[in-house]
């Protein structure tokens, strides 16, 4: 497979990069679950989850691509399969983002979060589905489509650690500290 041969270089950056950054999610996730007053797992699922998925998914992607296939078809089923789960995990995100409210999402979360996740993984199960007729082609749509992963992964990151680090240290010093008044009053129970 000449085709598959010629993006050798790409994937074996996309991958590395991909792998780097699932572990340096995991130790900013460590990282903010140490801080009081965690948000939840609901909101976890809605915007965590999918960060560290789509790190996963470009990960996935680059080792698939350099599995020895015979075929493009083969390596078609395969990008087409996870193009296909990407699109219901997607729509399920965009489900778990309306559903939690301890955050309401911005425009920029539902970009970053719902349409561009979900036009990156439309876009692997459209390239799977022309591979065999034009499978230069769809080699650019599934390397489009797994750099966005990855690009999408950097900046829902990036978008976590700068709310935690800026937003939610603002909001906890306006609230007010408790006093021995209102310590007692049901509704810090």
């Amino acid at each position: 497979m000449h085709e598959l041969a010629e993006w050798d270089s790409f994937y074996l950056i996309v991958g590395a990069a991909a792998g780097a950054l699932i572990g340096l999610q995991f130790v900013v996730m460590t990282l903010i679950a140490a801080r009081p007053k965690p948000a939840g797992i609901e909101v976890a699922d809605a915007f965590a989850t999918p960060t560290t998925i789509h790190f996963a998914v470009a990960f996935l992607l680059s080792a698939l691509v350099r599995v020895p296939w015979k075929e493009v078809t083969s390596a078609a089923v395969s990008w087409g399969i996870v193009g296909f789960v990407g699109i219901v995990y997607s729509l399920i995100v965009v489900n778990r983002m309306r559903s939690q409210d301890a955050y309401k999402p911005v425009f920029e979360d539902w970009l970053f979060h719902g349409i561009l996740p979900l036009a990156s993984y439309a876009v692997l199960a459209v390239s799977a589905f022309y591979a065999r007729s034009y499978a230069h082609e769809a080699l650019f749509g599934v390397g489009a489509a797994t750099l966005l992963l990855l690009f999408i992964g950097i900046h829902n990151a990036w978008d976590t650690v700068t709310y935690n680090v800026f937003t939610m240290p603002a909001r906890s010093a306006e609230m007010p500290e408790p006093t021995a008044e209102t310590a007692d009053s049901p509704d810090n129970e």
